[in-house]
């Protein structure tokens, strides 16, 4: 047998990680790179990006974009490969909640909600799974959430997009597993982010949060790293398609 700790060791690797400015994406660039792979950042916001790398040094790289754009997805895919060459796995974290209600949602805010929310992680893993195929091997690492089974106030739009990031990586594990290229998505509980700041600038919420979970806390962003080391390495080859909770047990209950 060869040494299990070698099954997670990304030496060699490059990734792709959407949303790297801030979050759950920052804090996945920064795993992958601890663990051996070459980081390129993508984001919208050039200053964060540019801590982000800084922060990983030499093995990091940023390209500054809007990946809900798809008119140069070509171009951006040519951008991501032009220091490390073209990657091997791509973790898309981007995401929008507009936390408008049902009553108040407007077509401008779902529009931009499925575009970065779910078009956007198909497009660019499609442009990007060409070079996956020649080299056989490829790690596509979605973001899915507890609304992709649950719905929560103020996110039918935000939820009707992780539902489908469940689908969604179902159907890519369905069409790109023969190929070696492996589709899985995380989908995280309450994590102190951006994306969820409102939640936890309120502590009774928070704490009720927490108490909904098995643990009896919500999440710390040290408890991704485990989770998106398996999906975005060799230890995960046998496993496509699947929506692993990194949620305490929120979903359990």
């Amino acid at each position: 047998m060869d040494d299990p700790r070698t099954l997670f060791d990304l030496t060699g690797r490059v990734a792709c990680v959407t949303g790297a400015s801030s979050g759950l994406g920052r804090r996945s660039a920064a795993a992958l790179a601890a663990a051996g792979a070459r980081v390129v950042g993508v984001a919208r916001r050039a200053e964060a990006l540019a801590e982000m790398k800084n922060e990983i040094g030499e093995n990091a790289d940023a390209v500054v974009a809007d990946i809900a754009d798809r008119s140069n997805i070509v171009a951006l895919v040519d951008r991501i490969g032009a220091k490390f060459g073209a990657p091997d796995i791509v973790v898309h974290a981007a995401g929008v909640n507009t936390r408008e209600t049902a009553d108040e949602v407007t077509p401008e805010g779902w529009d931009a909600t499925l575009a970065l929310n779910l078009s956007a992680p198909f497009f660019l893993s499609q442009a990007m799974v060409p070079a996956m195929k020649d080299r056989g091997w490829g790690r596509i690492v979605n973001f899915a959430s507890l609304q992709t089974t649950r719905a929560f106030p103020g996110g039918i739009a935000y939820g009707a997009t992780k539902a489908g990031i469940g689908q969604l990586t179902r159907a890519m594990a369905e069409a790109w597993s023969r190929f070696g290229i492996t589709a899985n998505a995380i989908g995280p509980g309450f994590f102190p982010t951006e994306l969820t700041q409102t939640v936890f600038d309120d502590p009774d919420r928070a704490a009720r949060n927490a108490a909904q979970t098995c643990v009896q806390r919500n999440g710390r962003m040290d408890d991704i790293d485990g989770p998106i080391l398996f999906l975005s390495s060799k230890a995960s080859d046998y496993v496509t398609g699947q929506v692993l909770m990194v949620d305490g047990g929120f979903t359990a209950k």
